[in-house]
């Protein structure tokens, strides 16, 4: 049995908690984790985790090795990036919103796997956060102020928005000139955010933050521009989504003196020891794409 391969196991064990988690972020079934740490066991010559029904405890033996079997890992994983980090292949499984998938990873991919023919890649849409670790995800891409803690955060560039309206809704309700002139409009916003309130830089005023209300609320950028087009009300979405809109005349921005606070835009990972060789690889070429 690969020795390597029950090393890495082995650290996955310990730095999860449970061989399903590992087997869970490793890609492999429950026996064969069960398999190779029955393995390093054999190789350490001692007992290295307590198992019961409810906890793993790990023996004195098993801290001692384990900081072995980190150090091995690492040596591997240099080893094996000389020719991965050239032509890193396997499956790199990213995780994002719809926004992410149709305005940036669909522009980066078709080149990225004509650079890597040897890698694959599955995206999994989903607008809430889904967990890296049980839902084995390698590369998890968020745009937020606030990324969710537990995960390493690489910052990758700035999503900029906007305030907008279609013609029929601002000639039927009146164009707003003030942020304060937002609580007598029918405001259309992200289902998924508590509290509802959007804000703003204002050169002279500093930040600005309006509560709002409305109507209709979606997960999906796209389906409040279609809303916001309808003639439903206003809407604050991405600028790379309302420009199609904005260009054609469907849609016009109000309050173009104001800035809508940025939201950033990165690149959340479990662990710089156990990465996909292609991971670093995508990051750069997404920061790359945004610059």
């Amino acid at each position: 049995m690969d020795r390597i391969m029950a090393a890495i196991t082995y650290n996955h064990i310990c730095e999860l908690g449970s061989l399903s988690a590992a087997a869970r972020s490793l890609g492999i079934s429950r026996p064969m984790v069960s398999r190779y740490l029955d393995e390093m066991e054999k190789w350490a010559g001692s007992r290295l985790i307590h198992r019961s029904t409810r906890r793993l405890t790990i023996t004195p033996a098993g801290e001692k090795t384990l900081e072995k079997t980190r150090q091995l890992a690492l040596l591997s994983q240099g080893i094996e990036g000389e020719t991965t980090r050239i032509t890193p292949s396997g499956t790199l499984r990213i995780a994002c919103a719809h926004f992410t998938a149709t305005h940036l990873l669909g522009a980066i991919i078709p080149s990225f796997l004509n650079r890597y023919p040897a890698l694959r890649i599955e995206v999994d849409i989903n607008n809430h956060p889904v967990s890296l670790v049980g839902a084995r995800i390698d590369l998890a891409i968020r745009i937020t102020n606030e990324p969710e803690p537990g995960a390493i955060a690489r910052y990758l560039g700035t999503c900029q928005s906007i305030v907008c309206a279609s013609p029929g809704y601002l000639k039927r309700v009146g164009v707003p000139m003030t942020p304060e002139d937002l609580v007598q409009h029918n405001c259309l916003y992200y289902s998924h955010f508590s509290g509802q309130s959007w804000r703003f830089r204002d050169k002279e005023k500093g930040d600005i933050s309006v509560a709002v209300s409305g109507n209709f609320s979606a997960g999906i950028s796209s389906l409040l521009c279609d809303m916001a087009a309808a003639d439903v009300g206003l809407a604050m979405v991405p600028e790379i989504e309302a420009r199609a809109g904005l260009e054609s005349g469907r849609l016009i921005q109000v309050l173009p003196q104001l800035e809508p606070q940025p939201l950033s835009i990165y690149g959340l990972y479990q662990s710089r020891d156990h990465q996909h060789a292609a991971l670093s690889l995508f990051l750069d070429a997404i920061k790359q794409h945004l610059e």
